[in-house]
């Protein structure tokens, strides 16, 4: 069985893939890559400015507006321009589809955020997301994957077609537990997340251009080796970069370094620094408008993030966004207060930072592109110190500070349910260091944490984190920024060896 779809003069064979047995019917090539729907025709219409359409769903009514169906489904955009006589229509007729699917696809379109707990749930949106061609549907999916639900939104993603959701999920299963990939039905889906590369653990470390350190070779990005537990050196940096005060971030699996200082004065460096593990590369590209250090770099919904910062030590709010596609900076809201080095994390497709307030408050505030504003989420009260981070990990943000009176070498954990809005405090106390202030990335369901005296690796379980193994330290001095990068095949660097503190 498959639709026809028609948009702007083109026409789409969107087919499915299951048979009456729920076997797949056909193939289609599992190593081409993630594919994209046909770009979104925004029709010249406001919002409300059309009559309400009926749609019927195997024997249930739902009523939506035309303009929504239109703007986020390729199926209702072809439907009404394509003069057939359902597009004169007052009513349209699904009989393929599951209504608790669609009640889903509505809410998700109208900005709602429902909750996917039953595996019939999931099959009924997977399979709305590809008969509608709705991408935002596609996105909310993306952003669901967990642990729990990732080998059945791979293979019904794959059979279905749904590329994105296919790869993503694939991705996810690769970093995961082993048994992971063992609860995937399909040979196809084993055999693509079998052949991809799993995601390493990078870090950087403090270093800035100075006269006679230019080729010190601890100016070096370097990653993990879990198997041997070493850590090797998998880049030098750029002669001109400088990772003192710089945001570093990744974006598509490239490393991104703005900003930075050099100098006791803080110049800022101008140029910005993006770095291809694919071709082990480097290319430059412009700094914001706004030059700025101790920024905060987020790389979210296909764009980079530089949020406040200071500029000759005057914190700042102003945002900027760059467009890799385009090269090109462009500023956007502003965040509510000045701020610099603020902690930021993403969780279900959503980019959250924090503010210190007086009276001891931490806020958390989340940027929303389509309205282009930075809203409040949630606050909480307790007494402050130095070196907070925060991390994600489901509906979860966690937000990592320094142990009670200042004590740099323990770290308390604070969990934010972004469900619930409820604070809880995780027990017990966190290893931090001094020469390596606390900074954390979670790959699945593991957080990694690291100084100069090892790597631990935390299971997160619940509300608690456990810790799972050590792993060894990094073994440079300063200040770490950690991401996860998926590198080529093979030895990438020798071992990077510790070097004494300067």
């Amino acid at each position: 069985m498959s639709l026809t779809i028609f948009s702007q003069g083109d026409i789409y064979i969107l087919g499915k893939f299951f048979s009456a047995t729920g076997e797949p019917q056909s193939r289609w090539p599992l190593n081409s890559g993630p594919q994209r729907w046909p770009p979104p025709l925004r029709l010249a219409m406001p919002r409300g400015s059309e009559a309400l359409v009926q749609v019927w769903v195997d024997g249930q009514l739902f009523q939506e507006d035309q303009a929504l169906l239109v703007e986020h489904c390729g199926f209702f955009r072809g439907l009404f321009r394509s003069g057939m006589r359902e597009a004169r229509a007052a009513e349209v007729r699904l009989g393929a589809l599951s209504p608790g699917g669609f009640r889903t696809t509505l809410q998700v379109l109208r900005g709602q955020r429902p909750a996917l707990a039953a595996a019939d749930e999931l099959l009924q949106t997977v399979e709305c997301a590809a008969f509608l061609q709705a991408p935002a549907l596609a996105r909310f999916l993306e952003h669901s994957l967990t642990s729990d639900n990732c080998a059945l939104l791979c293979d019904a993603a794959a059979a279905f077609g749904l590329l994105d959701v296919f790869h993503s999920a694939a991705l996810f299963i690769r970093d995961g537990a082993p048994e992971l990939a063992a609860e995937l039905a399909l040979p196809e889906t084993r055999a693509y997340v079998a052949a991809l590369r799993p995601s390493s653990y990078v870090a950087v470390s403090t270093h800035t251009p100075a006269p006679g350190f230019l080729e010190d070779e601890s100016r070096t990005m370097c990653y993990l080796d879990e198997e041997k537990d070493t850590w090797h050196t998998l880049a030098a940096l750029p002669l001109e970069a400088s990772t003192l005060l710089a945001g570093v971030a990744t974006l598509g699996n490239k490393l991104y370094i703005v900003g930075g200082v050099r100098g006791a004065s803080k110049e800022v460096v101008e140029l910005g620094f993006c770095y291809d593990p694919d071709g082990g590369t480097w290319c430059e590209f412009p700094s914001p408008h706004q030059p700025r250090y101790d920024t905060a770099l987020a790389g979210f919904d296909g764009c980079l993030y530089a949020i406040g910062g200071e500029f000759q030590r005057t914190p700042m709010s102003s945002v900027e966004r760059y467009d890799p596609a385009t090269g090109c900076w462009s500023f956007v809201a502003d965040l509510p207060q000045p701020a610099a080095g603020v902690p930021r994390a993403q969780a279900c497709g959503r980019l959250f930072v924090c503010l210190w307030r007086p009276a001891d408050t931490t806020a958390v505030v989340e940027y929303t592109v389509r309205a282009d504003a930075w809203l409040p989420v949630a606050e909480l009260r307790r007494p402050q110190s130095y070196g907070h981070c925060m991390v994600a990990h489901r509906d979860s943000l966690y937000v990592v500070r320094n142990g009670p009176s200042d004590d740099f070498l323990h770290c308390a954990i604070d969990c934010l349910n972004l469900a619930t809005g409820q604070w809880t405090a995780l027990p017990g106390q966190f290893v931090n260091s001094k020469g390596a202030l606390f900074t954390a990335v979670v790959r699945g369901d593991t957080v990694y944490t690291v100084n100069r005296m090892f790597t631990l690796l935390y299971a997160i379980e619940g509300s608690t984190w456990r810790l799972l193994r050590e792993k060894a330290g990094f073994p440079r001095p300063g200040s770490l920024q950690t991401v996860l990068l998926r590198l080529p095949p093979g030895a990438l660097g020798p071992v990077a060896f510790t070097t004494p503190e300067l």
